[in-house]
């Protein structure tokens, strides 16, 4: 017997450096092998923003060490749902796809303070996703 395929998510904004980067960690976090996760940004910073990853490390998940990835149209392709967060026309769109966009504040610029709301709001969204997906949270 085959096993049904995994799906696969793309989260998507300008800089992959904060709301993509956290929607990707949860996502990771919570489904753990029952899902494939990418995120990449249209214009990707240098960094994860340092407030985003001292955000996520509050509630235990380490992203320090990522980096921000380009936007591919092969990344977008091998997705099954596309989470775009403000990347706005440079999102390439592909028939076929299931699309989600996202309205979250922006990090950049932003204070660990600011940045704690717009965390909890994309693990409810994450949280919901999986729910859509048939995938039971992981503790």
């Amino acid at each position: 017997m085959s096993s049904p395929a995994i799906p696969s998510v793309l989260f998507v904004c300008v800089h992959n450096a904060g709301r993509s980067q956290m929607a990707a960690a949860f996502l990771a976090h919570l489904g753990g092998d029952r899902i494939e996760v990418r995120s990449a940004g249209s214009a990707p910073a240098d960094a994860v923003n340092p407030a985003v990853a001292a955000a996520m490390s509050e509630v235990g998940i380490d992203i320090s060490a990522e980096t921000p990835k380009v936007l591919t149209t092969e990344a977008v392709r091998a997705s099954d749902v596309v989470v775009t967060m403000g990347c706005g026309d440079a999102c390439p769109y592909f028939p076929g796809k299931r699309y989600l966009d996202w309205k979250l504040d922006d990090p950049a610029g932003q204070g660990v303070d600011a940045v704690r709301p717009i965390r909890d709001a994309v693990e409810q969204r994450i949280r919901g996703l999986l729910a859509e997906l048939g995938i039971e949270p992981r503790p």
